[in-house]
């Protein structure tokens, strides 16, 4: 996997932490990984997204790589798909979107006008509604081989009176699913944490391998 290069983006709120367990299982595998921590709360998803990716697209060709995947939580997911509206990867090769709001979040609906929430998730939390209108709405398909996990144990109780059906917490099963997804898998995991689920993380390594999960 010496050739093969994993860009890994953490959600919104945290960290490159957070995904430190991907990050060390990758590259366990071999893989080149960047996993680096960038403003979430701080500019928008076009701001986020333009900047961030192509830092980590700059250090996977210097390494020389053959391929290049995704790993991404959350946020990320979303900011992949953005980047891919007007960009080509050359060697694109698999995505892996764990918990993402793909059709937006009941929880940015909801709370998107209170001034604690517009602190704690800054512009790009203004962007997550479930509306027509909603960023992620907006978006056309994207051309890559995506698998999609996420969850229906909620690791945020509160929040789930807001959102219909099964959900994470913080996204609902449906909302995480997309149009042009290779694969879907629901698995007992909360938003929060399932980035460190151990049965998460053999899955994003045989989707990265095999572009489908084991079943």
């Amino acid at each position: 996997m010496r050739d093969e290069c994993v860009i890994v983006l953490h959600g919104m709120g945290r960290t490159k932490h957070a995904m430190g367990k991907v990050e060390k299982e990758l590259r366990q595998e071999g893989y080149i990984v960047w996993n680096q921590s960038y403003p979430s709360t701080k500019k928008s998803i076009e701001d986020l997204a333009n900047e961030h990716i192509s830092k980590g697209l700059k250090v996977c060709r210097r390494a020389g790589a053959r391929k290049i995947h995704f790993v991404t939580h959350s946020l990320g997911g979303i900011l992949v798909r953005y980047y891919l509206q007007d960009n080509t990867i050359e060697n694109l090769d698999k995505i892996v979107m764990l918990s993402p709001p793909n059709k937006g979040s009941e929880i940015a609906d909801n709370l998107r006008d209170l001034k604690v929430y517009q602190w704690m998730m800054g512009p790009a939390g203004q962007q997550l509604g479930t509306d027509a209108k909603s960023l992620p709405n907006t978006l056309d398909k994207i051309d890559a081989t995506v698998g999609v996990i996420t969850g229906k144990s909620s690791s945020d109780p509160w929040f789930s009176p807001f959102i219909p059906g099964e959900d994470d917490g913080k996204v609902s099963v449906q909302s995480a699913k997309l149009e042009e997804m290779t694969d879907f898998l629901v698995v007992e995991a909360g938003h929060t944490f399932i980035m460190r689920n151990q049965s998460v993380l053999e899955q994003i390594r045989h989707f990265l391998k095999e572009g489908v999960f084991k079943r």
